[in-house]
């Protein structure tokens, strides 16, 4: 796991600028770094490494024997050695012990037609001198970041923006992108010009230009292939419970320890034990505590890893915690988060660090790949024909009392609105899914008026689908599977993967590895029945079945708590000193997104309200510090 930079420039970077991407990425890769530059200085790649596989001769960049490729790598590939072995049999010579150097290979043997034989986490950009390309690839869910700016008939890559901004590309605002909150496209940043690699695409720069190929996309079967499954729900159960359990011991390959992030839930304890079966010693297991019991995890995380042999290590997180690392954790997400508990993963990936481990199993992707948010259960009821609407009603009801902590969030009523109206037209029906994540924006009357100006009315939402292939993927699919994809296409890139996964662990240099977003479980996962996903209102209920000997009971029957942390206590909860602060800085008054007067007085109104209203509307206060910070740091320019 790594940070990376390109350039393609008319003429040689100056020094400095070079130092400055290595200095920016150095919390990537705390273990050395190297660039590689061609004889004309106008082809850079750049490289700060954390070394995990071939400690001692897995330097990058890396350059074939006739030098003309050459390649940087961020990420792992999984059953390399199954390829390494394949490629050597064919008179390719290794010259390293490192997962990454296959790719060097497989490209010069195969082209971009190599994709298939990649496996993981990855984000690679490769400059080819026989054709004066450079190409930046990143893995088919987005899992490791890789962005790219075009100036004046240039081109830079890298793993995060501040090394762009360090290479010279300017830091403004995307109006339009930052507005629309996580349903802006994956392909879009809240950096004016400045692109992400979609997940499970290449881009190809040549020339000053750049264009951008779809290798994967998420398939799912039709109602009617699903209907046609014959398969028996232990037959289901055993297919997926192979797939994940390959997936998760893959990811135990490394050269250094291997621990494992682990909450209350079904999805880091299924991990946990699945990996624990094949160790033959504790597996390091950290956990995150909150003093509002409502929030805490850790009786249930202990009880689970005392179960499966792991040694459990609690972290506790406070008010006072959230605010002294707020501003740093918006510097590493790049974005704008909702909730304390992006600042919460930031700590968390900090005292892993010190406590000397490198590389974390995490738990992230179970509920995108089988329905594990409240809104997936409520698409799921909406789309079953065996259901009268008395009995979806009642069951609506139901997830929405078993959802005090974050209903607000996670179940927002849109009514009426322009936003479902675009939804019903486009789909036939309101994915509430896209509710939630339209509700995500957490903008609206909070704007400056020369913000709605330039928005004009729009629906923001409909410039992310508008770049889906909906017809392609989506017609003749239910409802449930139908959100899947559109998560796994708004809500994963934007969110999850970022300020809630990659940017808080690489913060402090950990590797995050993700079993359920192996695309062989995902391709599994398309395929299970859809009783198999949601059973009632129970979710992952496949998950249950395939993970149950290595779960206890109260994992096992526990119900999805989106992770989250508390909300403040009252006025004089640190977060709420911190926000005011926010508030009354100059940034405040200068970033061009929020009206600050407005946000300033809102904050007044927390203490009165009940705790689920609570939590939505200090979602909007952290949001808008988020862009204050961000405003602060980068140096924002205006944009439009």
């Amino acid at each position: 796991m790594c940070g990376i930079f390109a350039a393609r420039t008319n003429r040689p970077l100056a020094a400095e600028k070079i130092e400055s991407a290595l200095a920016s990425l150095y919390h990537r890769g705390p273990d050395g770094n190297g660039t590689w530059t061609s004889r004309d200085r106008t082809t850079l790649l750049g490289h700060t490494r954390l070394s995990i596989i071939g400690l001692n001769n897995g330097d990058q960049p890396m350059s074939s024997e006739d030098d003309a490729l050459h390649m940087v790598v961020n990420g792992e590939f999984y059953g390399y050695k199954t390829v390494r072995a394949d490629l050597q049999r064919k008179g390719h010579v290794l010259q390293t012990e490192s997962d990454s150097e296959i790719a060097l290979h497989l490209y010069r043997r195969m082209g971009m037609a190599m994709m298939p034989q990649l496996r993981g986490e990855f984000a690679v950009v490769i400059a080819d001198q026989r054709s004066g390309e450079m190409i930046g690839i990143r893995d088919r869910f987005g899992i490791k970041p890789l962005y790219y700016a075009k100036i004046d008939g240039e081109v830079f890559f890298a793993s995060e923006i501040k090394a762009l901004l360090a290479l010279g590309v300017p830091a403004k605002w995307d109006w339009t992108a930052t507005a629309s909150g996580l349903s802006h496209p994956n392909d879009e940043t809240y950096f004016a010009g400045i692109h992400a690699v979609a997940p499970g695409t290449y881009v190809i720069a040549k020339n000053g230009e750049t264009r951008a190929y779809t290798y994967w996309d998420w398939e799912f079967p039709t109602a009617e292939e699903l209907n046609a499954d014959s398969r028996s729900e232990e037959e289901v159960t055993a297919d997926f419970h192979a797939v994940l359990k390959e997936a998760v011991d893959e990811r135990q390959i490394a050269d250094v320890e291997v621990a494992c992030y682990l909450s209350g839930g079904i999805d880091s304890c299924a991990v946990l034990g699945l990996a624990q079966k094949e160790m033959d010693r504790p597996i390091r297991a950290f956990t995150l505590t909150f003093e509002d019991a409502l929030y805490n995890e850790a009786d249930i995380a202990k009880a689970q890893a005392e179960f499966i042999g792991a040694e459990y290590n609690p972290i506790p997180i406070t008010g006072r915690d959230i605010a002294d690392s707020f501003a740093e954790t918006v510097w590493h997400c790049e974005t704008a988060f909702f909730n304390g508990h992006s600042v919460s993963k930031f700590l968390l990936s900090k005292t892993v660090r010190d406590a000397g481990i490198k590389v974390v199993f995490t738990g992230e992707g179970a509920d995108e790949m089988l329905g594990g948010y409240p809104f997936y259960r409520v698409d799921a009821v909406k789309g079953n024909p065996n259901l009268s609407d008395a009995e979806k009603s009642a069951v609506f009801d139901e997830i929405f009392a078993a959802n005090p902590a974050n209903r607000a969030i996670m179940l927002p009523d849109a009514g009426d609105s322009p936003v479902t109206r675009v939804l019903q037209n486009r789909f036939g029906w309101i994915p509430a899914t896209l509710i939630a994540s339209a509700g995500l924006s957490f903008g609206g009357d909070l704007y400056r008026d020369s913000l709605v100006s330039e928005i004009d009315g729009r629906v923001l939402i409909d410039r992310a689908l508008d770049r889906m292939p909906l017809s392609q993927r989506l017609d003749g699919r239910d409802n449930l599977n139908q959100s899947l994809y559109l998560g796994a296409k708004l809500t994963l890139p934007n969110m999850i993967l970022n300020y809630l996964g990659d940017r808080m662990e690489m913060a402090h240099s950990i590797e995050g590895r993700v079993p359920f977003l192996d695309h062989k479980v995902a391709e599994t996962a398309a395929r299970i029945p859809l009783d198999m996903k949601i059973k009632g209102i129970r979710e992952k209920h496949v998950l249950r079945e395939a993970t149950k000997h290595v779960l206890i009971p109260e994992v096992y029957d526990r119900q999805k708590h989106p992770f989250m942390s508390a909300p403040a206590r009252d006025q004089n909860d640190p977060l709420i000193g911190f926000l005011r602060d926010s508030f009354a800085s100059q940034a405040a008054k200068d970033q061009p997104i929020y009206d600050h007067k407005r946000i300033a007085t809102l904050i007044d109104t927390l203490d009165d309200l009940p705790v689920d209203q609570k939590v939505g509307v200090e979602a909007a206060l952290i949001r808008a510090a988020c862009i204050i910070h961000m405003h602060e740091r980068f140096g924002m320019q205006q944009g439009g």
